[in-house]
C-alpha cells in the first residue's frame, strides 16, 4: 500500500519527506495530474523521453524516480538508472547503454534519469541519440537552464520538454505542514514569521525543508517573527545566473518596463538584477540603448542623462553609484517615448542596401579640380544660408532614386516641434520644385 512519504529514507528532512507517489508532488498538477501530459502517459503506460525544465527544488528528480516506480507497480517492467552530468562522462553512458541493451533483450526497459543534463557538452549529448531513437532507453533529463539554449536540436526533437513551475506560497505551506507532521510539532513561528519563512525559500521546496531543519535545531523560544527569523537563518539568494537565461530574462523585463513607462516595475527589475550581482555597466549599456531606441528625440535629454549616469557610476562605484542608475531608470521610464529615429535608420539602411553604389547628385559634390568642374561637379548648388528661409529645397538623393521619407516623428514630447519643422520644409521643398 502506498504511503505519503518514503519513511525508509534517512535524513535530511527533504529526503525523508520525498513523496512516494506522483499524486503527492506539490505544484506540478499541470504536468502530473490526470489531465497533464505526464499523467496521461502514466495512465496509458506509455512513457516517452522528456526534458524536465524548472527551478531548483520544484520536484524534477522526484518525478523521474516515481515515474519508473509507479509504472513498474502497474506492470511495466522498467529499471531506473540515475546519472549526474556533473560527475559522469561518455564512458559512464556506454556502460548504461550496454546494460540497457541486455535488459531490453530480456524484456525490461530502462528509464535513464540525467540530472543537470545541460552540463553535458554537444558531443556527449549526441551519444544519447541512437539509444533514445531505438527505444533502448527512455531518457528523462532534468535542467534548470533553458533547453533551447543548452541542448542539441537533435536531442530536443526526440524528447518532449515539460516546464515545471516554481512553488507558490500555497505549495510551500503544504510542504511546511508536512514537515511539522513528520517532526511531531509545529515550528515556533508567528503568522508573520511563517509567511517570512516561505518567502525566504523563494519557491524552492528543498530549501524550505532545509530551513525547517535549521529552525527545529534552535533552542526553544517564543514564536519567531520576520526580524528574529532573518537574524537566525540564512535567506536564500535570489536565482540569477549572469551568464544564462535569468540574465537575459531580467534585462528584457527591465527594458520593456522602461519602454512601457511602468516606472515602478522598471525599478523592481533593476533591483532584482543588482541584488543578483549583475554588472551595473551592463545595465547602463542597455539603458543607453533604450534612450536612443525607445525615446530618441521625443526627449533629447534621454541619451545625455544615460551618459551622465554612466559617468556618475564610474566615479562613485557601488553602492553609491547605483542611485545614479535608479535615477536614470526613473527618467527614462517617465520620458515621452518614440522609436521614430530607430525606425528611420532601419529604413535608410534597407534603401542603402537596395540601391547599391549610386553617386550623389553632381550639384552637391565638391569640385577641387578643373576636370571635376568641367564634368559639372558643384554646378547649380544653392547655398542654403543665402536663401530667404535658410532652406533651398534642393534634392540630395541620388539621381533617378525616388525621395524616401524615413523619419516620421510623432506628437510626443520634443518631436512635436520637430514635426512642425519637417512639415514647414516639406512645403518649401514643394514650392521650390514648382509643385
Amino acid at each position: 500500500m502506498s504511503t505519503l512519504f518514503d519513511s525508509q529514507a534517512p535524513h535530511p528532512l527533504a529526503d525523508r519527506l520525498r513523496p512516494a507517489r506522483l499524486a503527492d508532488i506539490v505544484g506540478q498538477d499541470h504536468l502530473i495530474g490526470p489531465d497533464g501530459p505526464i499523467g496521461r502517459m502514466v495512465a496509458n503506460r506509455r512513457l516517452a523521453s522528456m526534458i524536465l525544465w524548472g527551478p531548483p527544488g520544484c520536484g524534477k528528480t522526484t518525478i523521474a524516480r516515481l515515474l519508473a516506480a509507479q509504472l513498474s507497480k502497474e506492470g511495466t517492467d522498467l529499471a531506473f538508472e540515475p546519472l549526474s552530468a556533473v560527475f559522469s562522462g561518455v564512458a559512464d553512458l556506454r556502460k548504461i547503454f550496454d546494460t540497457a541493451k541486455k535488459r531490453r533483450g530480456m524484456g525490461q526497459g530502462t528509464l535513464l534519469f540525467v540530472d543537470e543534463i545541460h552540463r553535458f557538452n554537444r558531443a556527449q549529448q549526441d551519444a544519447f541519440l541512437p539509444y533514445v531513437e531505438d527505444g533502448t532507453v527512455i531518457l528523462v533529463g532534468a535542467t534548470t537552464e533553458n533547453p533551447s539554449f543548452e541542448l542539441n536540436g537533435a536531442l530536443l526533437s526526440r524528447a518532449q520538454v515539460f516546464v515545471l513551475r516554481r512553488l507558490d506560497d500555497d505549495d510551500l505551506e503544504t510542504l511546511l505542514q508536512r514537515a511539522e507532521a513528520a517532526l511531531g510539532h509545529t515550528l515556533p513561528l508567528s503568522d508573520d514569521g511563517r509567511a517570512a519563512l516561505r518567502a525566504m525559500a523563494d519557491g524552492d521546496g528543498r530549501f524550505l525543508l532545509n530551513l525547517v531543519e535549521e529552525i527545529d535545531r534552535l533552542p526553544q523560544s517564543p514564536p519567531l517573527g520576520p526580524q528574529q527569523l532573518a537574524a537566525l537563518v540564512q535567506k536564500r539568494a535570489p536565482l540569477y545566473d549572469k551568464g544564462q537565461e535569468g540574465h537575459y530574462n531580467l534585462i528584457s523585463a527591465l527594458h520593456k518596463s522602461v519602454r512601457g513607462s511602468d516606472t515602478d516595475a522598471a525599478l523592481y527589475w533593476l533591483a532584482r538584477m543588482l541584488a543578483g550581482g549583475e554588472d551595473p555597466i551592463y545595465i547602463l549599456r542597455r539603458m543607453t540603448r533604450a534612450a536612443v531606441e525607445d525615446i530618441g528625440l521625443a526627449e533629447p535629454q534621454a541619451v545625455v542623462q544615460a551618459l551622465a549616469a554612466w559617468d556618475a557610476y564610474d566615479r562613485l562605484g557601488s553602492p553609491e553609484g547605483e542611485l545614479a542608475i535608479a535615477q536614470l531608470v526613473i527618467f527614462l521610464a517617465t520620458a515621452p517615448k518614440s522609436n521614430a529615429a530607430y525606425a528611420a535608420f532601419g529604413e535608410a539602411m534597407r534603401m542603402a542596401r537596395d540601391t547599391g553604389s549610386l553617386m550623389p547628385p553632381k550639384h552637391i559634390l565638391n569640385a577641387p579640380t578643373r576636370l571635376m568642374r568641367d564634368l559639372g561637379y558643384g554646378a547649380g548648388y544653392v547655398y542654403d544660408h543665402a536663401t530667404e528661409e535658410g532652406f533651398s529645397g534642393q534634392n540630395y538623393f541620388p539621381e533617378g532614386v525616388a525621395r524616401g521619407e524615413f523619419y516620421r516623428p510623432g506628437e510626443r514630447g520634443f518631436e512635436r516641434e520637430v514635426r512642425k519643422r519637417l512639415d514647414y520644409w516639406a512645403r518649401l521643398r514643394e514650392r521650390a520644385s514648382g509643385g
